[in-house]
């Protein structure tokens, strides 16, 4: 199975000997962040520093001409990535004989709900996410695009992995996090990611919903919640809560924008692209799940990209809804986190591996060989060795 390492520029920049570690675990190519949201970063190994905060999504690469006179535009990276630090990194791993893919995050972006805080999902409460830009807004749609397109298509990217292209709601690391109190459980999370802000209100109205009583009524239907009644879970959860017929009628508007989002930022990658240019989305089989592996029905989007990248640290299930859908050409791969101080485990690789194998996955995604400890890596190179 061809196996590809997540890395940062930071990972590479600065360090002689980055691009030859990572390419003697066995990994035949890399997915480089061309454009990534704000994170704190361990970079164990690393002769000039220990931890690298990136403070705010940018791009980490220097933008062209295209987006003068665009409503919103990317952030330039700070001291963190100056300059073209994708290039200077993807070039460096290119010469140590990987292939280079791009890793774009998308629709996360919370300097961008911060300065524009009528871009962001708003909840039933009124409560801005500033995180998560709607992806319904016009103005949004037009960014995201657009960035998927410049990021994606770096100079010598052969294939390019889109993340967080679709909705983003309530599950999000931040800073000093308390929002784990409750346990809201899948309907709950839905309730909670959807948005009211005076796009998606007009959309509910295509769909024939009052908006303000489907806000109220999605506020009724979490109060047991927050008290601390069990969450039925699934979709059959959120049509306890919500009503058939009104879970159904926000789940079409939603889905409708994600999908079609899909579409537009494939087309746009695609034709920015030279022949052969592989577009992957990190994504989930279940439409109304949000996030940065964003919710998709598994036979459409296997029509629109070329594969996709499907979480599977916590197990395998995830697969079979896409395996059974994939046409011969099809990328299936299969994410595992290798870092044991995020969740990993990398001495389960092998099998894990060859389960994801068998399920039908062509690929697998390694999470991350910036982040690991050299134990860590040593039990990666192993796994790769016996696969």
């Amino acid at each position: 199975m061809r196996a590809s390492a997540f890395v940062y520029p930071w990972d590479v920049n600065g360090d002689p000997e980055a691009a030859r570690r990572i390419a003697a675990l066995g990994v035949r190519q890399v997915t480089l962040a061309a454009a990534y949201h704000s994170t704190r970063a361990l970079t164990p190994r690393h002769p000039r520093h220990r931890i690298v905060t990136a403070e705010h999504a940018a791009v980490l690469y220097p933008t062209d001409a295209r987006w003068e006179g665009h409503e919103i535009r990317p952030y330039a990276a700070g001291d963190w990535a100056p300059g073209d630090a994708y290039g200077e990194a993807a070039q460096a791993l290119a010469d140590a004989g990987l292939d280079v893919h791009t890793w774009v995050v998308l629709a996360h972006n919370s300097r961008l709900g911060a300065e524009r805080p009528d871009t962001s999902v708003v909840n039933a409460y009124g409560d801005r996410y500033p995180w998560a830009p709607c992806i319904a807004q016009p103005a949004t749609r037009a960014y995201l695009v657009e960035l998927a397109a410049e990021a994606a298509v770096r100079p010598g990217a052969r294939g390019t992995e889109l993340e967080s292209l679709g909705w983003y709601g309530l599950q999000h690391l931040h800073a000093h996090d308390k929002t784990g109190g409750v346990a809201l459980g899948d309907a709950g999370t839905y309730l909670m990611g959807l948005c009211f802000c005076p796009y998606c209100r007009e959309g509910y109205g295509e769909q024939g919903l009052d908006a303000d009583e489907l806000a109220a009524g999605v506020r009724d239907a979490l109060e047991p919640l927050w008290r601390g009644a069990p969450d039925d879970g699934g979709w059959a959860g959120v049509e306890k809560l919500l009503g058939e017929a009104t879970a159904a009628a926000t789940r079409a508007w939603r889905d409708e924008r994600a999908r079609t989002l899909q579409e537009e930022a494939v087309r746009a990658v695609r034709a920015a692209a030279p022949e052969g240019f592989q577009v992957l989305l990190h994504a989930d089989p279940v439409t109304y799940h949000v996030g940065a592996n964003v919710g998709v029905d598994p036979a459409h989007i296997l029509s629109v990209a070329d594969g996709v990248v499907v979480p599977c640290t916590g197990g395998t299930d995830l697969l079979p809804p896409f395996t059974e859908q994939r046409h011969q050409k099809s990328v299936i791969a299969a994410n595992f986190t290798v870092v044991s101080g995020m969740g990993g485990n990398p001495t389960t690789l092998a099998a894990n591996a060859t389960r994801a194998r068998d399920l039908g996955a062509t690929q697998l995604r390694l999470y991350h060989a910036g982040l690991a400890s050299d134990e860590d890596l040593s039990l990666v190179g192993e796994a790769l060795a016996r696969l």
